[in-house]
């Protein structure tokens, strides 16, 4: 009887998103030849949740779920702890275990600012301070999701020379990239630089990349670049790691609390029976 590590990515329509987080598991594996770390998906695969935890728990003491998610929604708040208390009852000899989300922090910052550096080297590296940015992010019905990436924004204002850095969402909240890109055109922002709040690919990477083709017809004076989605190096591998660690209490007094842990939305959810609902 062993550990076992469940990495649980969104899942997509896009086969190469998919294929994507099963590459990331497999370059996890290597960093960590002791464990054992298996995959599944919210959405839009062949090994959802319950599958994934009942492969988890097999043969296993003790199981980390690990989100592969950066915001705190109704995915990490409401859904995944569902599952793993229905899992729970199946597997009463088994400890599930809920890792915190990637979130927004330093790991995230670092890996922004070299998609940012980049876009700007693609448009001859010019003058920051009449360059946009637009921060785009999938868009949640949760305000403490959609919060996160208005602070991604902020510290990327912070720590970069770029005056003004505004955020954007693909989905079910405002504003969306052609509002902000307009207040930006009459703001006199000459370059404007696109950068995905996402992890991997998928359907909405390859829109956003058709949103910027048609921006770039409406404003012929204007040059846009498309950042890189932020994808996964060494940073994100090591806050990965550190996920686990919090989860399990290594380094710390004890396992990090969550957002779910006493949230009286869950709760109630709970008592009245009712789960999450996804918003496509």
């Amino acid at each position: 009887m062993h550990n076992t590590i469940l990495l649980v990515g969104h899942g997509s329509r896009n086969p190469k998103g998919n294929e994507e987080i099963a590459s990331v598991a497999a370059q996890w594996r290597q960093r960590r030849p002791s464990d054992r770390i298996e995959v599944c998906f919210i959405e839009f695969a062949e090994v959802l949740l319950d599958a994934g935890m009942d492969l988890a728990a097999s043969n296993s003491a003790r199981v980390i779920v690990v989100p592969l998610i950066l915001g705190a929604a109704g995915h990490v708040k409401m859904e995944i702890p569902h599952h793993i208390a229905n899992a729970r009852q199946r597997h009463p000899d088994v400890a599930f275990i809920m890792a915190k989300h990637l979130g927004a922090g330093t790991k995230i910052l670092q890996a922004l600012q070299f998609e940012l550096r980049q876009a700007m080297l693609a448009l001859d590296a010019p003058d920051a301070k009449n360059s946009g940015v637009v921060l785009l992010g999938r868009g949640s019905s949760d305000m403490v999701a959609n919060g996160e990436l208005a602070k991604m924004a902020r510290w990327l204002f912070e720590t970069t020379d770029h005056e003004l850095i505004d955020i954007a969402f693909t989905g079910i909240t405002f504003p969306k990239i052609e509002t902000v890109v307009q207040r930006q055109v009459v703001c006199g922002m000459k370059q404007i630089i696109v950068l995905p709040y996402y992890l991997y690919t998928g359907v909405l990477i390859e829109r956003i990349a058709r949103q910027i083709e048609r921006l770039k017809g409406q404003y012929p004076s204007v040059a846009f670049a498309l950042g890189q989605y932020i994808g996964f190096n060494d940073a994100i591998y090591d806050l990965l790691d550190s996920r686990v660690a919090e989860a399990i209490g290594e380094g710390v007094d004890e396992p990090t609390m969550l957002e779910c842990d006493g949230c009286k939305y869950r709760a109630f959810a709970e008592e009245h029976g009712a789960e999450s609902h996804h918003h496509q």
